[in-house]
């Protein structure tokens, strides 16, 4: 019976990619929560690890906070009143249509962005599916795609991109690749510590010449990760589409929206679009390049 669902689930591609899709939509509610509530812990542990440096009298009294919500076994609550969300409350997309954005105890507005993310999530677990199809790649692309999602969102709201989250897929990324999955194992060494290495560079650089920080070290660590993943060849492209479409947004946002030119963008979201579009189509996009340029591959 088992093989027999895994054989029809690999030879009709429509409804392998159908259920993909649909397991994107729950994973998409779970990446709200890591979206959520890391960058809370977060900060709390950080401010705990300050409290424990700097305190040095022992009998100073304990102004220690709470700690925030647990990621797997704290239930979703309302901000607002604290009501508990049911099952029936908490299915993606659905049940904030069916709520029409509000809270059932206390008709607070829920932000579009839940249903938006487990979209999302939802389209590019489809696509990957597609893509990858029903092969042994495909299990570990999802885990890159996922990851990407919330540390790209992770970044926009707290300009942060947690240690915790990137070297665990970094160190995936080699693994995966000692068994020349998505590329070689040399390439993913290569790419790994190339993409730190040219962001370092440049910030380095930009420091010299103006004296501020154009980047965060986060930016150099998620650089690595994806050269770890797609190989040193891919990061040309990365690096060149992360800086045309952060550049585009970047003008528009002063344009359009008058914002402070001065104020610091996170560069993480526009690394990560950068990612999957390489990883989709980058080697379609580089052999358009090639061919158009007249250049010919050995």
């Amino acid at each position: 019976m088992f093989t027999e669902l895994v054989n029809m689930l690999g030879q009709n591609s429509i409804l392998f990619t159908s259920l993909i899709t649909l397991l994107g939509l729950f994973v998409g509610s779970f990446l709200n929560v890591v979206i959520y509530r890391l960058p809370l812990r977060l900060k709390h542990e950080w401010k705990s690890e300050c409290k424990e440096f700097l305190v040095t009298d022992a009998s100073s009294p304990d102004n220690s906070e709470t700690p925030p919500e647990n990621l797997f076994t704290s239930r979703s609550h309302c901000p607002h009143c604290g009501h508990l969300i049911t099952a029936l409350e908490n299915i993606p997309v659905l049940s904030y249509l069916i709520l029409r954005g509000k809270c059932s105890e206390c008709s607070a507005h829920i932000s579009v962005r839940y249903p938006v993310v487990e979209i999302l999530t939802a389209v590019l677990s489809g696509i990957t599916a597609w893509s990858f199809g029903f092969s042994a790649a495909l299990p570990f692309v999802l885990i890159l795609v996922w990851s990407l999602i919330a540390l790209s969102f992770i970044d926009f709201d707290h300009k942060l991109l947690p240690d915790k989250l990137v070297y665990p897929i970094l160190w995936l990324g080699l693994l995966v690749n000692s068994q020349n999955i998505l590329t070689d194992i040399y390439s993913a060494l290569y790419g790994a510590a190339a993409g730190y290495l040219m962001l370092w560079l440049v910030y380095q650089a930009f420091k010299l010449l103006t004296g501020k920080e154009g980047m965060g070290y986060g930016d150099f660590k998620l650089l690595a990760l994806i050269g770890a993943w797609l190989g040193w060849q891919m990061l040309p492209l990365v690096v060149l589409l992360s800086s045309l479409v952060g550049a585009i947004v970047g003008i528009l946002g002063i344009l359009i929206l008058g914002r402070d030119r001065q104020l610091p963008i996170p560069f993480g979201p526009y690394l990560s679009v950068a990612a999957l579009i390489a990883l989709f189509w980058g080697q379609r996009i580089i052999d358009s390049y090639l061919q158009f340029a007249g250049i010919h591959q050995v």
